[in-house]
């Protein structure tokens, strides 16, 4: 073979070589522009609907926010409220993602209904403590105070699980109490003290933490039998159950629980 020749089979080699290797680049590419469409097409996004027990407003609203700054083109909506009459909206239809309830007997009327997926985790738990007027002017200093006459006493509706944790509280210490009022979820009974309407209620720990001064907490001890598990689930027909999962996740992550203790929360 000529020096030539050499050259034209040598040269040619050199050009299949560059050929597959462009070729190898080309895939590649291909490659990681896929890689980069999925990625963008995980990306959270929508809004994200929490039906949640009242007593969990303020935590919860916090982590909404920072659910929100860690995950932009989402939005984090919530619907406050009691938690029989939440379980009762999801079952009637009610589009909403996520279900944090109160009670586990609460989160069962949205269970047996098969409104839920998987099984409900407990989150936190919370224990009931009396507020009273800032300075306890009528010295309230157990729940046997309570049945004193003329005392206007707030408990909630015995079907939402503070007022149900309060009448097991009640019957643990053989006490009978008839309150001025009955609320629909633990902030309205707790609105009543703040605005002089009554002189004390039963509540959770974590709202008279989120009133501040406006009310004066009192423990007492048979609160310890009426500690109440906070369920939390993923809805079935979540609109945007990807975003949701990932809301639970925030809640039951380390940083959400920093949140929830922060307000008064018990580790579940």
């Amino acid at each position: 073979m000529t020096r030539s020749a050499r050259r034209t089979r040598r040269t040619g080699r050199m050009l299949q070589v560059a050929g597959v290797g462009a070729a190898a680049l080309l895939a590649l590419s291909a490659c990681s522009s896929g890689s980069d469409s999925s990625a963008k097409s995980d990306k959270l996004s929508g809004t994200v609907t929490v039906f949640a027990a009242a007593s969990l407003k303020e935590s919860f609203t916090t982590l909404g926010k920072d659910f929100e700054t860690a995950h932009p083109g989402t939005k984090v909506t919530f619907n406050f409220g009691g938690s029989d009459t939440l379980a009762a909206s999801i079952t009637g239809g009610a589009p909403a993602d996520v279900f944090a309830a109160a009670s586990p007997k609460t989160m069962a009327i949205v269970t047996d209904k098969s409104d839920a997926v998987g099984t409900p985790a407990t989150f936190v738990r919370n224990q009931l403590e009396i507020a009273t007027l800032p300075g306890n002017p009528d010295k309230v200093a157990s729940l046997k105070d309570l049945t004193k006459s003329g005392l206007k006493v707030v408990l909630c509706d015995k079907t939402v699980p503070c007022g149900a944790a309060a009448q097991k509280a009640l019957a643990a210490s053989s006490l009978k109490l008839t309150p001025v009022s009955y609320e629909q979820d633990v902030k309205s009974a707790l609105t009543k003290v703040e605005l002089k309407e009554a002189d004390a209620a039963v509540v959770y720990k974590t709202d008279v933490n989120a009133a501040g001064d406006k009310v004066e907490g009192v423990e007492f001890p048979e609160s310890a039998k009426a500690i109440n598990d906070y369920p939390i689930a993923l809805l079935k027909d979540a609109p945007n159950a990807a975003a949701a999962k990932e809301f639970i996740a925030l809640v039951r992550s380390p940083e959400g629980q920093k949140v929830l203790t922060a307000a008064g929360f018990l580790q579940p």
